[in-house]
């Protein structure tokens, strides 16, 4: 469908930077707990605060401290107090405990301390009796703090009546403020009572009454210990206050640099740079949507604060602390773009941040000494400490919270400093340093950006902001690989090569003569023009800790690599250019070289008439190009939909046009039932659906398709191959895969790479042919009906070997492949004349042979393409000289040339044989597709006739 007219310009930027909000937007509210503790987590630090606050108000309010006393008051008559009252008592609890019920006469002496208490007659319900002495102790051992006093009668005789007071003095515990003293709460007042029940009861008149009146003695103040701290208290605020405002405003910041990490991590802002995402869009919608956060949590600290009746909050200027707590956390998001660079895995991001958290916790404890000195020669440490965020923060917010005992700060005193002689600065010079750092942190970050390598390894130069290029956007890029110790390499030496195919021979000298006369051929969608890409060698130091006292150190090494050496080839518009080879072989290096991931080392490409050397010609590549990749890069939050969308605001397409193509492509990958599921939860294949669909996205002239049906069933790679086909209509494609299947149905022509090199080209027929083993031939044979097994077995042999013995004799080629029911054989392409006359005498003969069906065919893309990679692994090891292990059944070990077949036996001459004992060496293919042995022959004396190679060493022998 065609596309409608795309944004350019500032439109599309601003395009983009909106896209991006709203995809960060998403992400935030998707991740509801990190967003919560951004905006949230300063209502749990604030309450803390304020329990501080409250607390150190109420110790200053209520001393502990006991006050002279010169002329005491009595205390007349006290009353026993109810249980409740005393500290530390459980629930349900008794006034008091007695012993001795049963006895008549101390059951109406209890009666009367019940009834007569003063001023509060007590229930029969909270005392509790007890007969002896023991039964209570025994009691109060059991269920202590259960009262806090007790009585034991003991009637003596009729004029003598004893009893003990027992107080619980084990509860008392010195509560801070409000001491209690058991002696004059409890025990006297059951004292009291007892001694005057007691009198009644002996005297005989329940009238009886006397005054008792308690006094303390007469003492100057008795100063409490910890009193006289209100200065510590102060203190304390101004020390440990701007540590918990700290913690606040740094949960932002770990967010940030995980977020800006991660999308590295995985490749997600790569991804977005292919599909067209201008860098100033990218760092934009990190700022605003930032600054928005930034400024909602600082908001809701101030109001949180202010909600609490904190006074550094209440007696300040409300404008005056939100931009202080807005400046700094602005400040920290720079910092957080600035320290993204340095990290590349979200793994670390934790550790990193928590760093950093700890270095200011530290610093905090040393800034409002340092800001408070005035000496001019000192300056200098004030500004080196100034460029640490936290820093200024904490001088502001000392300068806030000394003002808010002294009056506070209105906007009008902004730029004053007289509250004290002590503070030299006044909160202006604060915001100042907050904005100027910010603003380096800023640059600082982009700088960086650029500089450091990025997660395909590249970047630019050191001064790549003084070329001329850079901000015209004309001239030739200039990228470096990936070095974080250091690197070397130059470029690479024209090597001789000679190309023995004859079709890429041809291909290439096509594509020469085309550059050279300057010749443009309007078919041709791509143009390589002796690509090469070389990685230079690197060096990676690290360091790690095993414990605390200890760490290890490791140097590691890379060699230069050639992963792509000068290709030439044309790729042709409406057509699918298959790129096949082992892993390692370059394809993807050939896919990034073409859409910008990875600059190029030597020679041009050209697609669509723009090079791939160009910046400008990178940007308008970008525009035309769809990139589904070998990994997924997706956000496991974001839907579908949502990615299909996001990438059509990236390539341009205008808001009307974005949900429909989207739609259309989630119809086409058949995801339009999960269009709104998230794609975290998608399968691998839907998520390899989704990816195709992404590099769909905007109707792209030229498709890069890096492995697209990995993953996905046999019925959905079926219904993708039908999409990719109809896809071909207008554009041309590149596809690289693993599955023989899917580039013989799909591709109009291949290429099968290996080392770097293109070893092969043409049609799937045309390599079948030339590079395939020859023809494959499938003998099956009738079924004997016969119920004597040994008979149908006499027969199928009998049948057999006639058929071996015939192509033995006509055409000299053995069987591949046997089974009771067949026979396959391979025949060689030299043999193809002989074919037509061999097949008919055959055909004549297929009763006598008790032949069912002939079957006759080219021999696999699978076996081509092993064919190439093996040959190429050959020619490289025959280069680098590499060797293999053989240990021999007798004890030899020998290194052999890799790829040998045939091995001489060091040691083995003698007269009986005269030129040794060999082995014939067995190769094969590992996952990786490098050659190794795989078996070998028995020992057998070397043919005079024979050529062989002679093995370089003989490592150990234990016998011959």
């Amino acid at each position: 469908m065609a596309m409608e007219l795309q944004q350019r310009g500032f439109s599309l930027f601003w395009q983009q930077t909106i896209a991006l909000l709203k995809k960060n937007f998403y992400l935030s509210m998707r991740s509801k707990r990190a967003t919560f503790l951004q905006l949230f987590s300063s209502l749990f630090f604030l309450a803390l605060l304020f329990g501080v606050q409250k607390a150190m108000d109420f110790r200053s309010k209520h001393t502990s401290a006991i006050g002279a006393v010169n002329d005491p008051q009595p205390l007349t008559n006290p009353p026993i107090p109810p249980c409740e009252h005393k500290f530390f008592i459980k629930r349900p609890c008794y006034d008091f405990v007695w012993s001795g019920s049963g006895n008549k006469r101390i059951e109406s002496i209890v009666s009367g301390i019940l009834a007569n208490n003063p001023g509060r007659p007590i229930s029969p319900t909270k005392v509790k009796s007890f007969g002896t002495k023991d039964d209570l102790n025994n009691w109060l051992l059991s269920d202590p703090l259960r009262t806090p006093g007790a009585l034991h009668f003991v009637e003596r005789n009729a004029t003598v009546i004893s009893y003990g007071v027992v107080t619980n003095t084990s509860t008392y515990i010195k509560v801070p403020r409000v001491p209690e003293d058991p002696t004059f709460k409890f025990q006297l007042p059951l004292q009291l009572a007892a001694s005057r029940e007691i009198a009644r009861s002996l005297l005989g008149d329940s009238k009886f009454r006397w005054n008792v009146g308690l006094k303390e003695f007469a003492h100057p103040a008795i100063k409490d210990p910890e009193a006289g701290e209100s200065f510590q208290s102060f203190a304390f605020i101004v020390i440990f206050s701007p540590i918990f405002f700290y913690a606040i405003s740094m949960f932002g910041f770990v967010f940030q640099i995980s977020s800006m990490v991660l999308e590295k991590e995985l490749k997600l802002r790569q991804a977005m740079t292919v599909m067209g995402l201008f860098d100033s869009a990218y760092w934009c919608s990190w700022l605003m949507w930032e600054g928005i956060m930034t400024f909602l949590s600082s908001l809701l600290i101030v109001l949180f604060g202010m909600m609490f009746q904190l006074h550094l909050f209440l007696k300040n200027s409300f404008l005056i602390v939100l931009l202080l707590f807005f400046l700094f956390q602005l400040n920290m998001v720079g910092f957080a773009f600035l320290i993204s660079n340095f990290i590349r895995k979200s793994a670390s991001t934790t550790s990193a941040s928590f760093a950093i958290f700890v270095i200011g916790c530290g610093t905090q404890a040393f800034s409002n000494f340092l800001y408070s000195d005035t000496n001019r020669k000192t300056s200098y440490r004030r500004t080196l400490w100034s460029f640490f965020p936290p820093n200024p923060f904490s001088g502001g917010l000392s300068l806030l919270l000394y003002a808010a005992d002294h009056g506070g700060i209105s906007w009008s005193r902004l730029s004053m400093c007289d509250i004290d002689d002590s503070y030299c600065y006044s909160i202006l010079h604060y915001y100042r340093w907050l904005i100027a750092t910010f603003f380096l942190w800023l640059v600082l970050a982009i700088y960086f950006d650029n500089i450091l390598p990025n997660s395909a390894g590249v970047r630019k130069p050191f001064y790549y902001f003084l070329k001329p290029g850079y901000w015209t956007g004309r001239g030739e890029e200039k990228f470096k690989e990936n070095a974080p110790c250091c690197s070397s390499g130059s470029a690479p030496p024209n090597e001789s090569f000679t190309q023995d195919d004859e079709d890429v021979l041809d291909e290439e000298n096509r594509v020469k003569q085309q550059a050279k006369e300057g010749n443009v051929d309007p078919n041709v969608a791509v143009q390589l023009q002796d690509l090469y890409k070389m990685y230079s060698r690197t060096i990676n130091f690290s360091c790690h800790s095993c414990c605390l006292l200890c760490c290890y150190c490791r140097c590691k090494i890379k060699k230069p690599y050639k992963a792509v050496q000068g290709l030439w080839l044309n790729l042709e518009k409406d057509q699918l250019f298959c790129l096949l080879g082992p892993n390692g072989a370059g394809k993807t290096t050939v896919i990034s070289c073409l859409t910008g991931i990875i600059p190029v080392t030597r020679g041009n490409a050209l697609i669509y008439g723009n090079s791939v050397r160009s910046s400008v010609g990178i940007s308008n590549i970008r525009k035309l190009i769809g990139v589904c990749s070998q990994f997924d890069t997706l956000w496991d939050a974001l839907s579908g939909q949502e990615h299909l969308e996001l990438f059509a605001t990236i390539k341009g397409l205008s808001p009307t046009s974005r949900r429909s193509e989207a739609k259309k492509l989630l119809a086409d990958v058949k995801l339009d039932d999960v269009a709104k599921v998230r794609a975290g939860s998608y399968s691998g294949g839907m998520k390899r659906r989704l990816s195709l669909g992404i590099a769909l996205i905007g109707d792209p002239k030229l498709l890069f398709l890096d492995e697209p049906t990995t993953g996905m069933d046999p019925i959905t790679r079926r219904h993708i191959w039908s999409v990719i086909e109809a896809a071909k209509q207008g554009r041309s494609i590149v596809l690289t895969t693993h599955s023989m299947e899917e580039a013989d149905i799909l591709s109009d022509r291949i290429g099968i790479m290996a080392k770097g090199r293109l070893r092969c080209i043409g049609t799937s027929t045309l390599l079948k042919s030339r590079f395939g083993a020859g023809f494959i031939a499938k003998i099956s044979f009738s079924k004997v009906a016969n119920d004597v097994n040994a008979m149908e077995n006499t027969i199928d042999s009998k049948h057999h070997d006639a058929v071996k013995k015939f192509f033995i004799q006509h055409i000299d080629v053995t069987p591949k492949d046997e089974d009771r029911s067949f026979l396959t054989f391979v025949i060689p392409h030299e043999k193809e004349k002989l074919l037509e006359n061999f097949f008919a005498e055959l055909d004549k003969r297929k009763t006598e042979f008790g032949i069912l069906n002939i079957q006759i065919g080219l021999t696999t893309l699978e076996e081509v393409f092993l064919n190439i990679a093996k040959k190429a692994e050959l020619e490289v090891a025959a280069s680098e000289e590499t060797t293999k292990t053989l240990i021999l059944p007798s004890g030899t070990t020998l290194q052999i040339p890799v790829g040998s077949k045939y091995v001489e036996i060091p040691g083995t001459i003698s007269t009986e044989y005269p030129r040794g004992l060999m082995v014939e060496v067995y190769w094969e293919q590992d996952d990786h597709g490098n050659l190794c042995i795989s078996g070998h022959s028995d020992e057998t004396p070397v043919p005079p006739n024979l050529q062989i190679s002679t093995s370089s060493l003989v490592i150990a022998k234990a016998g011959v």
